[in-house]
């Protein structure tokens, strides 16, 4: 006897949960297909941060998505009685004078001036390395993603809603009017696989690139900070004296195998940052699902349009899933517009 829902959601990462959060606030029936072959939402630093601090320039629609994602996790918080979000200060490590002077003209404009504080820190920060002071933003923070995603895979198996088997493509049968995936009849299929998209036959002509991502976790008892530190590397607190290092950038491995060459980089570039005694208590790796042109995957197929993709949320996942979640959800239920910039037509001539 066939079991009849609403929506098939494969993969369970950051963008997975932000559709389904969709799905349940509009009482459609689900399963969700996980593995866990892809750890990228796991693994991330799960900061939020509308600021590029290389250039002082502000991200992507990103105070716009702060505005939906801070309740979109306060909201899953309350259900699920856990505490994700942890708000704290970010501190941009000066190299220069000039970077000082781009502070100040940066922290003037209209939207920077909500987060960049116009006054530059110059104070000495026991145990950090900083000739130039620093510039301090307000309103970033982090996302506990991998209690996230443990206690949201908890919560969805209490729903009998999780299916922890690999989705086989193959036994998908798709017409017009419905879908087929072994007992299972659906509305539409919404894969949320990341990375793992380079293996699925119906969007795997997407440009996803993909980026290899090292973090560490060091323990570092006399660096008494409770802010995040940006230099060449990121230096967070997560609590008892740890801080999570990151990130590297690899565009050529495609695994998920920590390396020595990642955490000689870290090392390197953290040295350059903060001069007390640490240890490395852990380190891990994860393959980012990025996009040329910096904009997600979203949208459906170009011949069936009940399947669709939500997908390269890039390294701002936590910041942008659930803005583009809302807008896949209501263009496949109520006909709205896809935002342009993300919508996959942008690559129909790779069809």
């Amino acid at each position: 006897m066939n079991k009849k829902v609403d929506y098939i959601v494969v993969g369970l990462g950051l963008a997975g949960i932000a559709f389904v959060e969709e799905l349940i606030k509009a009482n459609k029936s689900f399963v969700v297909y996980e593995n866990s072959s892809q750890v990228s939402s796991i693994v991330a630093g799960g900061t939020y941060n509308p600021v590029i601090l290389k250039r002082f320039t502000p991200v992507w629609n990103g105070h716009e998505q702060l505005q939906i994602a801070i309740p979109f996790y306060k909201n899953i918080e309350e259900k699920l009685a856990v505490v994700l979000d942890t708000p704290f200060k970010t501190r941009k490590i000066f190299s220069s004078v000039g970077d000082e002077n781009n502070w100040f003209i940066a922290s003037d404009k209209p939207m920077l001036s909500h987060y960049m504080n116009p006054t530059v820190v110059k104070e000495q920060i026991p145990g950090v390395i900083c000739d130039f002071g620093y510039g301090e933003l307000n309103g970033t923070g982090r996302i506990n993603t991998p209690l996230l995603v443990d206690s949201y895979k908890k919560y969805l198996e209490s729903l009998n809603a999780l299916i922890t088997k690999e989705f086989e493509y193959d036994a998908l049968l798709t017409s017009n009017e419905n879908i087929n995936y072994k007992e299972i009849e659906a509305e539409h299929v919404v894969f949320c696989e990341g990375f793992g998209l380079k293996q699925n036959p119906f969007f795997n002509y997407l440009p996803l690139n993909g980026t290899k991502g090292e973090v560490m976790t060091i323990h570092a008892p006399e660096l008494k900070i409770d802010y995040l530190l940006k230099s060449a590397v990121f230096v967070m607190p997560i609590g008892n004296d740890y801080y999570k290092v990151g990130a590297t950038f690899n565009w050529t491995d495609k695994t998920s195998i920590p390396t020595e060459e990642g955490k000689k980089e870290l090392v390197e570039k953290l040295e350059k940052v903060i001069n007390v005694l640490y240890t490395i208590v852990e380190q891990k790796a994860g393959i980012r699902p990025t996009v040329k042109d910096r904009r997600p995957l979203v949208g459906l197929h170009p011949e069936n349009s009940k399947l669709a993709v939500l997908n390269g949320l890039g390294t701002r996942g936590v910041m942008i899933a659930p803005t583009v979640a809302k807008n896949l959800f209501n263009h496949l239920e109520n006909k709205e517009e896809l935002d342009k910039e993300i919508d996959i037509k942008r690559f129909k001539d790779l069809f």
